[in-house]
């Protein structure tokens, strides 16, 4: 073998070899691409989670108190609207035991009579 032969040689070696470093270069780029593509994505992901996390802390965990609290108030009135139905319907049984008593004892007056 020549050394021109040699050289050619080495020349396509080398060729071949700026070939591979080339398509690694392409793959890396590639491969880079798709990184910033999930460290975009992961970023929205963190975002929407603090949202999420700013909307329970703010606004929902606030409002579900407040729904709470407004339940334990109508709670407390129907308490008191019951009691006063249960009175009233003690009032209205003691009503009609005095009624039957003062009929009764119109009956035996007027047996009297």
């Amino acid at each position: 073998m020549t050394d021109s032969e040699k050289l050619d040689l080495l020349l396509k070696q080398m060729w071949a070899m700026d070939e591979r470093f080339m398509q690694m270069d392409d793959r890396f780029s590639q491969m880079d691409d798709r990184f910033t593509q999930l460290d975009n994505r992961l970023m929205k992901l963190e975002n929407g989670v603090t949202d999420i996390r700013l909307t329970l802390e703010n606004e929902i965990g606030p409002n579900i108190r407040r729904v709470a609290e407004g339940h334990l108030d109508l709670s407390r009135k129907l308490d008191e609207a019951l009691k006063v139905e249960n009175e009233k319907e003690m009032l209205i049984i003691r009503v009609n035991t005095l009624e039957n008593e003062m009929r009764r004892m119109k009956d035996k007056v007027n047996s009297f009579a």
